[in-house]
Order: structure tokens, then sequence, then C-alpha cells
């Protein structure tokens, strides 16, 4: 090992190894400002100096995962595991790679060997969850969010994802719970004034409803998803002009948003402008289905 490092570098092993070290760290900063072909290109001449080092092969893969260089992630977690084979981060990462590849069996399994090491770990009980949801395992997933909040209940981003989940179990009642405790810790986190006013218009609480919109919009006038909520919610209330006019937003923000479409499509209907809503209709299945 030593003479390796010496023929590659011209350094000395005690060199070789510092400058190595500072090059890690280095990447650690490069990592933390979204500089990631900066770290990659670090750690690179790191492994190359010292290359049994586990955390700069954790680091490179991380760097390569977070901008979708998937292949060379798994490369680079499979050695980092070599190294480090009960490395709860590297297993965890593995398994947030292998999730975006869609090998969701093989990210259960990393996911689950790193929580055995680590079980309070927080960020790999969120991937979990998540994978979890893409396997359709939904009571599944909500055990997990239930053991993230037990462990940090003041953390607004874990009520809000599983204020998602319930919403998407249709639970609505549940998901407003939730969205209002994550309001309760950040009373401007606007994913949960948004979402749960998605979720009070589908209890038909319209004016609730509104209020949260209003409030996301205000907070984020971009929000596409917010403008397309606040639209049907518009609708709902009768005043079909203010709808189109959001939804004319949410569709100009986001020119494949199917729902907003729809909902448009639907509003023309009823307005009885039958050639838009033909034109939307048939975004939509073009959009969704390929017609």
């Amino acid at each position: 090992m030593s003479e390796g490092i010496k023929d590659r570098a011209g350094l000395s092993e005690a060199a070789a190894q510092s400058r190595a070290s500072v090059l890690r760290s280095r990447a650690e900063s490069y990592i933390a400002l979204s500089r990631h072909e900066a770290a990659i290109a670090d750690l690179t001449e790191s492994i190359a100096l010292v290359p049994d080092n586990a955390r700069a092969w954790r680091l490179r893969g991380e760097s390569h995962r977070v901008i979708e260089r998937y292949d060379a992630a798994l490369e680079d977690f499979d050695e980092a595991l070599k190294l480090e084979p009960d490395s709860a981060y590297a297993l965890g990462s593995r398994g947030q790679t292998y999730a975006a590849m869609g090998r969701l069996e093989d990210a259960m399994a990393d996911f689950d060997h790193a929580l055995t090491l680590s079980p309070d770990s927080l960020w790999i009980l969120e991937a979990k969850a998540d994978a979890l949801v893409d396997l359709d395992r939904l009571d599944e997933a909500l055990d997990e969010h239930a053991k993230i909040i037990a462990l940090n209940g003041e953390l607004a981003y874990s009520w809000v994802a599983r204020g998602d989940l319930y919403q998407r179990l249709h639970l609505y009642a549940e998901a407003i719970d939730d969205y209002t405790k994550a309001l309760e810790l950040d009373p401007e986190h606007v994913r949960a004034l948004s979402r749960r006013g998605e979720a009070l218009r589908m209890m038909d609480r319209y004016e609730d409803a509104l209020a949260d919109l209003n409030r996301a919009l205000d907070l984020d006038p971009g929000n596409d998803r917010a403008l397309g909520s606040r639209g049907a919610v518009l609708s709902e209330l009768g005043d079909n002009e203010a709808a189109l006019r959001d939804l004319d937003g949410a569709i100009e923000l986001d020119p494949e948003y199917i729902w907003a479409y729809r909902v448009r499509g639907e509003i023309y209907q009823e307005m009885e402008r039958h050639e838009e809503a033909v034109a939307d209709f048939t975004q939509a299945l073009h959009l969704e289905f390929g017609d």
C-alpha cells in the first residue's frame, strides 16, 4: 500500500495521507455547497492517494447519487461497504440509490440493515417510508412515520410527510391534524398550508380551504399546486372566472400538470365552452396515457 501511494503521487506516505485528508475535508464543504463536480474531483484524487479510506468512497458515492449518476454511486458505495460493512451511512445512501433506480427490494434490504445498526436515524427511516409508499405498502409506511415523529416531533417536515400519506389514503381529517401540527411548529410552511387547503377542499370545507391556499400563495406566488387547488376551490364557490385564472397560471407554471387540465376542462364543460373542454381533456389524456 505504501509503495503504491508513493508511486502514484510522488509523495511520502505521510504526505499522501495528509493531502488526501484535506481533499476529503474540502470535498465535504463542496458537497454542502452543492458543488458536486468539484467534490468528485477532490475525492477522486483522495481515493487515488489513499484507496482504503471508506469515507472518501462514501462521500463520492453521495455526490454521484445527488447528481443522478446512479451506477457510479453504486460502485462507490459498494467499495465503501467492502471497507466498512457496517456503515449505516453507506447502506442508507446505497438504499436511496437503489430506490431512485426503481430497485425497491434492494433498497429495502439496505434500509433494514442500516436500521439494525442505527435504529434512530431519521433520514434512513424517512427513506424507508418513501420506498414503502412506492411499493404500495402504505400501512407499513405509516408505521415508519409514527417512529419518526416519536423520535422527534419538533420537525414540521415529519408531520407534513405523514399528512401527505394520510391524504393519499383519503384520510383527510387525519391529514388535516398533521398539517395543523406542522403549522404550529412553522406557521409559514407553504406545503403544509397548500396540502391542508387541498384536504379541506376534499372535505367540502371551501372557505377554510381558500384561507389556507391564499396564505400559501401569499408566501409563494409561484406555487403551481396551490394555484391549481385554489382554482378548484373557487369553482366550487361559484367563481369560475377566477378559477380559470388560477388554473391558467398553474398550467403556465407547469405545462404537464395533468390534474389542472382535467379540472379546467370540467369548468369549461360546465360553462358550455366545449371546444376548450375537449382540448383540455385531450391534453390530459396525452400527458397521462400518450394518446
